[in-house]
């Protein structure tokens, strides 16, 4: 239990935690948080990038090594914008799968959904692999999937927000109404939240700020790879029913009376 992989296009990962980059103290503490989060894949701001800066300064030169780049449209507030760094971003890996984010509001980062629809349309027909970020509106999941989405990636709550899965009915009913993993993606905060996610079925969950902003970043990427690991093992054991009471294990019948 617990070791079967997902795949998202071409690529399949066992590792059901997907990290962040930025935010760290340093890049040098951002690589060894990495390293013990045991994440094959790490989401990485396109528009945040310095690609002629020199390896000392580059993110993408402390990055464990075989690490998948999951580029992102962070920053961008329209669909043409997202579309645009998407294509930046094939041409930086040699592969589509991209994170598409289109902010709608710049104070709280919640999505434009009908900008990120709009944007999904023609990245898909473009042949990306699309990881849209979205709010946990079960419809709005739902066209994506239609769209051709890899996955659905709903917010479990703002974003840097560490307030945890402040909805889980509306997760649950995006896991029961879409055919395409479900990623947890804004939110996190502490292993629990990590494990509560996967223990609900979700394929996977994406933070940043958890874990570069914990006081202990490396300490805390490992406490969210025990998570993520310990909520995928129970939820495919199968937790018992909630009752409102306990019912006896044993039968009363036949026991002697003293």
């Amino acid at each position: 239990m617990g070791e079967a992989g997902y795949t998202l296009g071409e690529h399949t990962f066992t590792s059901r935690l997907i990290a962040g980059t930025g935010k760290y103290p340093s890049l040098d503490v951002q690589r060894e948080a990495l390293i013990e989060s045991g994440a094959e894949m790490v989401t990485v701001a396109l528009r945040r990038v310095d690609t002629a800066a020199p390896p000392g300064q580059n993110v993408l030169h402390h990055l464990p090594e075989g690490t998948v780049v999951l580029p992102n449209t962070a920053g961008c507030f329209t669909a043409l914008d997202a579309v645009t760094t998407c294509q930046l971003g094939r041409e930086l890996t040699g592969h589509g799968l991209v994170k598409l984010e289109v902010i709608g509001d710049e104070r709280t980062l919640f999505p434009d959904t009908a900008a990120t629809l709009e944007a999904a349309r023609i990245l898909v027909a473009d042949g990306f692999t699309v990881l849209p970020y979205i709010g946990d509106d079960p419809v709005a999941c739902q066209r994506l999937a239609e769209i051709g989405c890899a996955a659905v990636m709903p917010a479990a709550a703002p974003i840097g927000s560490g307030l945890g899965i402040r909805n889980p009915t509306n997760l649950r009913i995006i896991l029961e109404t879409v055919e395409v993993p479900v990623i947890v993606d804004a939110g996190v905060g502490t292993a629990s939240d990590a494990a509560r996610a996967l223990e609900l079925g979700c394929t996977a969950v994406l933070m940043n700020t958890a874990i570069a902003g914990a006081k202990d970043p490396v300490a805390m990427a490992r406490a969210m790879k025990l998570g993520v690991q310990s909520g995928r093992l129970a939820y495919e054991a199968g937790r018992i029913p909630r009752r409102l009471y306990a019912n006896a294990s044993s039968p009363l019948d036949g026991l002697a009376d003293f």
